[in-house]
């Protein structure tokens, strides 16, 4: 679990947060990005109800260690795409949904481009 850390001074309890539940929100995020191919498109073009467990942590890889959240996402890009941009992107768009929903920091975000597709 990810222990959230408190803003306030409430005697409430603790918040913590599985890692699969940092999983699905880079994911999510992740398949709104234009120029990604594969199951990131699939997940944006299904109604929520149809998207399983199964679907919405592949390409994703969330590690907690002692310096952080280390979040990895593989992904396949179409052909012409600014890898760069596309992959910054990424990396913005992640962030920026856990920080929002989460106020969780990751650490790093790292992606992989593993495929490049044609439009053929």
């Amino acid at each position: 679990m990810v222990k959230v850390a408190e803003s306030s001074h409430s005697n409430l309890g603790k918040i913590e947060i599985a890692p699969e539940v940092l999983t699905i929100i880079a994911s999510i995020a992740t398949s709104e990005i234009k120029g990604l191919e594969g199951h990131f498109k699939e997940i944006k073009n299904l109604s929520v109800e149809k998207i399983t467990k199964k679907q919405l942590s592949r390409g994703i890889k969330v590690d907690t260690k002692d310096d952080g959240i280390h979040i990895d996402v593989y992904c396949s890009l179409s052909y012409g795409v600014n890898i760069s941009e596309t992959a910054r992107k990424i990396q913005t768009t992640i962030y920026n949904s856990l920080t929002t929903m989460t106020t969780i920091v990751p650490s790093q975000i790292n992606v992989h481009i593993t495929h490049i597709e044609s439009t053929n």
